[in-house]
């Protein structure tokens, strides 16, 4: 009988009011039913559309090989791993296939068909599927791949893979506008007197309307700036992508760009680095992606901040013509950070501390 009244007793104790934990947790508590991981792949799909067709015009079927390899390997890889790891295979939600089309347009025409295959099997393995799979990286998988890839592969895909002597493919015959602003930065730093062909580059690498409309070699996706324009903004009406980001990575871009270039750091001015190079692409289809950006308005702010900050001091300091892909993943490692820093104020006060 006494044993009885003490289990009562405890009983008791554990479901009282004063023993419950409630937790608390800032505003909304709502949720859109509607928003599904497919709806918004595929409204990234539908924004890469102008820029995937901007690349078929422009490389040709070079641009459709490409992307091809890529989507198929990247859900190839995404089978394998998810099986091995003895979870259902589900490739409906479409994450492999955006991985596979930003992955694809982020290389050069000229990448050889096993860098596009590495490239995916590393960024749905050791980009996502190592994490835990999709929503638990930390970093960005298609990213994660062509890192890897440039750096095994440097001769692959440096700047002299993205020009050819002679080639029915006009726009390769030149080189990319970046790398030529980044040559006529690294001669006028060693006191060199910039070439008469060198010269001519340049003066055609400033042509703003071929870099806002896409006549221009690069990889992939990012040759128009209008392309990724109308796709960006169509992923932010959406909603599917948070205008924080991009708002943030093009303005400290502009700032830092504008500095860079009064400071005779770089012979581009800022409206140069903004439509040259994959900063757009990067801003609004790389950098939003809702895994690996912060949660908060403010966070996304400053990650944008980060990104286009990062972007401009790798194209003028590092050896690299281009610093999207180093600046995203750099600013993936610090969202931890930035989500706790910006944690929103509840209303009424702070959460209250678990005594």
């Amino acid at each position: 009988m006494a044993e009885g009244e003490a289990k009562q007793a405890a009983n008791a104790v554990e479901t009282s009011p004063a023993a419950q934990v409630v937790e608390v947790a800032a505003s909304p508590h709502l949720s859109e039913t509607g928003v599904t991981t497919r709806r918004m792949m595929m409204d990234v799909v539908v924004g890469l559309a102008p820029a995937i067709a901007m690349a078929v015009v422009v490389f040709r079927w070079y641009a459709v090989v490409q992307m091809g390899l890529c989507v198929l390997s990247c859900l190839a890889a995404e089978a394998l791993f998810t099986w091995m790891r003895g979870k259902p295979i589900q490739l409906g939600d479409c994450s492999a296939i955006v991985t596979g089309v930003i992955l694809g347009l982020s290389l050069p025409w000229s990448a050889p068909w096993y860098i596009a295959v590495i490239g995916s099997a590393v960024a749905m393995g050791l980009g996502k599927a190592v994490f835990g799979g999709l929503g638990y990286n930390i970093f960005n998988p298609a990213m994660v791949g062509r890192a890897f890839v440039m750096l095994s592969f440097a001769k692959a895909l440096g700047a002299s893979a993205y020009v050819v002597g002679e080639s029915s493919l006009r726009v390769v015959t030149q080189a990319t506008p970046l790398t030529v602003a980044k040559k006529v930065a690294g001669d006028l730093a060693a006191g060199k007197v910039v070439g008469a062909d060198l010269e001519v580059q340049l003066s055609h690498a400033r042509e703003l309307w071929p870099l806002f409309v896409g006549n221009v070699n690069g990889s992939l996706g990012e040759t128009s700036a209008l392309a990724l324009l109308i796709g960006g903004l169509y992923l932010c009406i959406r909603r599917s992508a948070s205008w924080e980001i991009p708002a943030g990575a093009l303005g400290s871009a502009l700032v830092f760009a504008g500095l860079a270039n009064w400071l005779k750091l770089t012979p581009f001015t800022a409206l140069h680095h903004l439509v040259g190079g994959s900063l757009l692409f990067g801003a609004f289809f790389i950098a939003t992606d809702p895994v690996t950006s912060p949660v908060t308005p403010k966070g996304k702010f400053i990650f944008g901040l980060g990104v286009g900050l990062l972007v401009i001091v790798l194209r003028v300091f590092s050896g690299y013509p281009e610093g999207v892909m180093f600046a995203v993943l750099l600013m993936n490692a610090a969202v931890p950070l930035m989500n706790q820093w910006t944690i929103p104020r509840p209303v009424g006060g702070p959460t209250p501390k678990r005594s």
